[in-house]
């Protein structure tokens, strides 16, 4: 049995009453007090999440961009300095490498944020296609990374800054910002819904600036929260999980990301000819949110029925904590994804009536 990898924050996690599982091959907190308190806190108050697990891979060189450029579905040129950008690498076939975010530091120098499963092979993927004068390392082993999400987390982070935090829009980021006496790499992107902020530190900064976060939000009700909370988070907002939504066989059009691929940009990128092809042609298979009308949960692999035919499967599915409704994200045939189409979830064997549901399930309210 190999050892499950941790976090420089692994130690703090008891403290808190942290409760781990392994998450593909790392040990780390699925709930602190419960999942549904987490998910609540997060969605009225602010929670905090350790998703130091998460890969960074610096690329930098005069030629990064064209680079870039080809690796990527989203346009890159389009990045601004100090700025964010969701993407996707895809193979030849159109299947996802992986779904992840860019930040460009400056001209010449970027970050990649990658999903934790897949850090060895997206860094192997990115070494196989390197070119140009572009030199590209893996910084996952040096860099940890908090999430403080929810409406109030301006307000609580601000409290262990004199940065103006307000100033950090949406997809953008900020460098060396000093908060709780240590530098960080701040920026604004969220993988739950909310508002949030997500803070790249060095490892031995990391207990320091968790500890300072919740003493700072404890007033406010912030919480500790585990990957539990963060999937239910990320589902209702209909935010695609790598291994789920996305795979090396579900290309990022079919798993509803296309507003990440942009095929008229003038790069060939890998997967270009595959993605296009497949919107010329349409899509065969849709991702589509689905509502239970029959009792019973839909979970990840449930298949989903028309009839006698077999038309997909569930991808992600739960009881939603925030409108106490089982729904779920499924995968299926194009020609069964207008909404309201009555389908059925085979759950332990009994097939069980849904409906096609609009998505996102939940949307945060504009300020």
């Amino acid at each position: 049995m190999s050892q499950l990898k941790s976090t420089p924050l692994h130690d703090v996690y008891k403290e808190y009453g942290g409760k781990t599982i392994d998450f593909g091959g790392w040990d780390l907190p699925v709930q602190f007090s419960s999942i549904k308190e987490e998910h609540e806190a997060v969605r009225t108050k602010a929670g905090l999440f350790d998703v130091s697990h998460m890969g960074e891979i610096e690329v930098k060189g005069p030629e990064s961009l064209q680079y870039l450029q080809k690796m990527m579905t989203n346009d890159v040129s389009k990045l601004k300095d100090l700025g964010a950008q969701y993407t996707a690498m895809c193979y030849e076939n159109g299947g996802t490498v992986d779904d992840l975010l860019i930040y460009k530091i400056k001209d010449e120098n970027y970050l990649l944020v990658v999903n934790a499963a897949n850090i060895e092979k997206d860094y192997e993927w990115l070494e196989q296609h390197l070119e140009g004068d572009v030199q590209i390392k893996n910084l996952s082993n040096e860099m940890s990374q908090l999430a403080l999400q929810g409406p109030l987390a301006e307000k609580v982070l601000q409290k262990l800054t004199d940065a103006d935090l307000s100033e950090i829009g949406f997809f953008k980021f900020r460098q060396e910002l000093m908060l709780n006496g240590k530098s960080a790499l701040v920026s604004r992107t969220g993988y739950t819904g909310e508002d949030g902020f997500e803070i790249y530190c060095n490892n031995e900064d990391a207990v320091a600036l968790w500890n300072g976060i919740l003493a700072a939000g404890k007033e406010d009700g912030v919480l500790p929260c585990g990957l539990g909370a963060r999937d239910t988070l990320r589902f209702e907002a209909n935010l695609a999980l790598y291994g789920q939504e996305l795979s090396a066989h579900i290309s990022p059009l079919e798993a509803g990301i296309g507003f990440a691929v942009k095929l008229n940009k003038e790069a060939d990128f890998i997967g270009k000819a595959a993605l296009k092809s497949q919107k010329e042609t349409g899509l065969t298979r849709k991702l589509v949110g689905i509502e239970m009308i029959d009792r019973g949960i839909p979970r990840h692999g449930y298949p989903v029925f028309a009839g006698e035919e077999k038309i997909g499967e569930v991808t992600t599915g739960t009881q939603s904590p925030t409108l106490k409704k089982n729904i779920g994200l499924a995968l299926v045939n194009a020609e069964f994804s207008a909404l309201d189409t009555e389908v059925e979830v085979e759950i332990r064997g009994k097939r069980v009536k849904a409906k096609v549901a609009a998505t996102p399930f939940y949307k945060k309210e504009k300020k």
